[in-house]
């Protein structure tokens, strides 16, 4: 793990070099403020204050500085810094003016790789940013290791990160925070009524497992945080194609931001208990696979008819959520990689929000949009609830058209929701295709201090 420590420390007056930040609409005012060397730089380099973009700047001697753009945004934003330290070689730097401490973000991310296969080093050591406000520091430190942490579980083959892996990271927070973690898996699975976990599960070699933590102290109000773990989704016997297939280490995107969540939660000692929930599974091909047109039953007694074997998602979540609601949560968030349909309306970047409650949509909403991490609502439609009926059960896990994918998903979970019990559910897409600074291509935590911010808020 990247030491994130040593890249921020409290600002004590020591020599640094500066980093000015500067809007494509100040950027006029920044030049009046240059040497004529200055400006000579900044124009031989076609600096406009665009985002992402940077120029160094001589000073005297072997003084030097760096301008870093902010494209048309008033301020910095959780990548802004990013882009700075990819820029700059090992040093300490400090800031000519005041930053939110949420653009520390960037600072720490674009300072991370993973390097479990492969030597990662670019060649550079650590950039230290000197900070005015300590109090900044510890929030900015964890909210980097547990993003770092929910992409190196991403980025992980699925040969070494399936459902023990996953039980493994769960089982280290709970010993971390004092939580207490629970684990049923196999046959167990049948007998503990959570038989459409075990359906998906059964044909790997790998046990299924529903797995759990809880932490906090009773007095305070209930937050249950619920992941999907496929860790590999062969699609089942309704065989994804190779092309669609090479990405499906990351289908346990869902339990990464559960996990990741949970851990931040608890990090910044918020007023709520916590129930972390994680089906872990691999959706495998055998003879003992389940088969198009079974009929599953669920832990809340709904049975559903198996419609296609590759939306197995929602299945285990099924489960996964009932068995959370019976606690009586004041609120469930789940998170899942869970339909190609939510990219197709919103593109990778924007993972879409679905939520029965319009005070918590709202809310998350608000805190993405402050956060640099936005989302997008989509409605539960209940006409659409026609597109997944069957004739032989009370449910089916497949559509009857391509038609509203992503709102077919939303709807089916909300069958396992309790009515008036807060709900919303994150249809992410956990990963990065196009390398930016500090998000490299990989895992991605798409959501996740949207989340975070919207519980500060409700339970500060």
């Amino acid at each position: 793990m990247t030491d994130f420590d040593r890249l921020l420390a409290v600002d004590q007056g020591a020599e640094a070099q500066t980093i000015h930040l500067v809007s494509e609409s100040a950027l006029e005012d920044f030049l009046k403020t240059l040497s004529g060397l200055g400006r000579t730089a900044v124009a031989a380099a076609g600096f406009r204050g665009r985002a992402d973009t940077a120029v160094f700047l001589p000073g005297s001697g072997t003084d030097w500085s760096l301008a870093v753009g902010l494209g048309d945004a008033a301020e910095a934003g959780r990548w802004t810094l990013a882009a700075a330290a990819n820029h700059l070689p090992e040093g300490r730097y400090r800031l000519s003016g005041p930053v939110p401490a949420q653009a520390l973000h960037g600072w720490l991310m674009v300072q991370h790789r993973f390097g479990r296969y492969r030597k990662a080093d670019d060649g550079r050591g650590p950039r230290q940013l000197l900070v005015a406000d300590p109090a900044a520091i510890g929030p900015a430190v964890a909210d980097a290791e547990a993003a770092a942490d929910l992409r190196d579980m991403i980025d992980t083959p699925a040969e070494d990160m399936g459902p023990a892996e996953v039980e493994v990271a769960i089982r280290a927070l709970a010993d971390s925070v004092g939580g207490k973690a629970m684990s049923v898996m196999g046959e167990a699975l049948i007998e503990q009524r959570f038989p459409a976990i075990h359906a998906v599960g059964r044909a790997s070699p790998r046990k299924p497992r529903i797995l759990s933590m809880d932490w906090g102290d009773p007095a305070h109000p209930l937050v249950a945080i619920v992941g999907k773990g496929v860790c590999f989704d062969t699609g089942g016997l309704n065989l994804k194609p190779g092309n669609s297939m090479a990405l499906m280490k990351k289908d346990m995107g869902g339990a990464a931001h559960a996990i990741a969540l949970a851990r931040l939660v608890i990090a910044r000692r918020l007023r709520v208990r916590v129930k972390l929930v994680v089906a872990a599974v691999d959706n495998a091909v055998s003879g003992d696979a389940m088969r198009p047109g079974d009929i599953l039953s669920t832990r809340k007694g709904l049975t559903v008819e198996v419609g296609n074997t590759d939306a197995e998602g929602r299945l285990v979540l099924a489960d996964a959520l009932a068995f959370a609601a019976e606690s009586a949560p004041a609120l469930i968030l789940d998170f899942a990689t869970l339909t190609g349909a939510a990219r197709v309306a919103l593109g990778p970047d924007l993972p879409a929000l679905f939520a029965n409650d319009d005070a918590l949509a709202d809310g998350l909403m608000a805190a993405g949009a402050a956060g640099g991490d936005p989302l997008w609502r989509l409605p539960l439609w209940p006409a659409y609830a026609r597109l997944f009926r069957s004739d032989i059960a009370d449910l089916n896990n497949n559509a009857e058209s391509g038609f509203a994918g992503a709102i077919v998903g939303g709807l089916f979970l909300e069958q396992f929701v309790p009515k008036g019990t807060p709900w919303a559910h994150v249809d992410t897409y956990a990963w990065n295709g196009t390398p930016r600074p500090g998000r490299p291509k990989g895992g991605a935590a798409l959501s996740l201090f949207a989340a975070l911010g919207h519980l500060e808020e409700r339970f500060k």
